[in-house]
């Protein structure tokens, strides 16, 4: 499927993003990758771009790079409180638009600024916040999601990056008329220097939080191990978690058959994408899974749970993966693709079709538009993602 787009030019726009995290956090995730992306994509088109986001120890306070400037204050939760008053106090000079990253808890740019404001979400967290913060905390974090935010931004435009989470915020209240769907792209991937393990291997590659289920991809290792002899599964990223997943990983294994390769450069990814047998993606909500079409981009297909949303866009079940129900269900399917290679080769070819569907060209000059239209005061509902915008 071939994505063309016009091209839609921002020179001389200040487009602030607020976010919780940029990449180089050692939190950050395929969110994060997807904004920088979209932010080079808007320089390119003749934008001046900042990210905001919560300050760390891997990078500097203050950064330029690949013309996007960096500026990283606060703490996991004071980075909102610095964000509103970095819009407020127009720390970041003049601003023409603020895209708002909403990851659960959103900005409250719209209470400080008169600018435009453009709210990004990439899944609603009704099913996180009990399990990430059980108690008083995730009751008012989710209140604050389903119904102070919805109020807050009601003349907002919003972009949600999959027809999943478009469906969610309309179901917390949100017009749907104010709400355009730009997907993920897969970039090309790196040439690697490895081939498909000649023992059956599964990968899961994210950062390690609860919600990520990890533990599900490790029970299922242990259920199929003697089914599928040398079976092997390897963990890419890190995360709080990470103890925790070791320690239940050690209950079940005593030697090598369970990787943690920690953070990977990467190459090192794309090499465990390209031997592997399978993507494990027992993720609790996915709001798109930019995994999903990495991995498929080297003929390897996911397994995943179609309750995470976003999955039932980024793969097409039974054509470049397995979409289940439950964790029964994705041992199940776990076993279809490990032992057999007529549907493993099937799935295989469609995993690397399906990730070639959605570029970040299309994406580029989707986002753009959705800008340069809320600017204007015009809102966009775009839903097909293979229309031209």
């Amino acid at each position: 499927m071939q994505h063309t787009t016009t091209e839609h030019r921002l020179d001389g726009r200040h487009v602030v993003f607020l976010s919780w995290r940029d990449t180089a956090n050692p939190e950050g995730g395929g969110a994060e990758l997807y904004l920088e992306e979209i932010a080079q994509g808007l320089v390119e088109r003749g934008a001046r771009v900042t990210i905001f986001s919560a300050a760390h120890d891997q990078a500097p306070p203050d950064e330029m790079r690949a013309g996007i400037r960096y500026v990283r204050r606060g703490s996991k939760l004071s980075v909102y409180l610095r964000g509103m008053l970095g819009v407020a106090l127009r720390r970041f000079g003049h601003v023409d638009v603020v895209v708002d990253v909403q990851n659960g808890l959103p900005f409250f740019s719209r209470l400080v600024t008169r600018r435009t404001v453009v709210v990004l979400v990439h899944h609603v967290h009704r099913e996180q916040w009990p399990v990430v913060y059980p108690g008083l905390f995730g009751k008012v974090g989710w209140w604050i999601e389903r119904v102070l935010a919805p109020r807050l931004y009601r003349h907002s435009q919003y972009v949600a990056v999959s027809q999943a989470t478009r469906e969610e915020l309309i179901e917390l209240g949100v017009d749907g008329q104010r709400i355009a769907v730009v997907h993920n792209g897969t970039s090309p991937p790196p040439v690697v220097d490895a081939q498909r393990s000649a023992s059956p291997t599964m990968c899961v590659v994210g950062r390690l939080v609860p919600h990520k289920q990890v533990e599900h991809a490790i029970d299922a290792w242990a259920i199929l191990r003697d089914e599928v002899p040398g079976l092997r599964l390897v963990i890419v990223g890190d995360g709080w978690w990470a103890d925790d997943l070791r320690a239940h990983a050690a209950t079940v294994h005593d030697g090598n058959e369970i990787a943690f390769e920690g953070h990977v450069t990467e190459i090192r990814k794309h090499e465990i994408y390209a031997s592997s047998w399978v993507l494990a993606l027992p993720s609790l909500k996915e709001g798109w899974g930019l995994v999903v079409g990495e991995a498929g981009s080297h003929g390897t297909p996911c397994v995943a749970y179609s309750s995470a949303g976003g999955t039932r866009e980024s793969i097409v079940d039974g054509v470049s993966g397995l979409l289940v129900d439950d964790e029964d269900d994705f041992v199940s399917a776990l076993r279809r693709v490990l032992a057999d290679s007529g549907i493993r080769e099937a799935l295989a070819e469609g995993a690397r079709d399906v990730s070639r569907r959605f570029t970040w060209e299309h994406a580029h000059g989707s986002f753009a538009q959705v800008l340069t239209r809320a600017m204007a005061g015009e809102h966009m509902n775009k839903q097909d993602p293979d229309e031209v915008v």
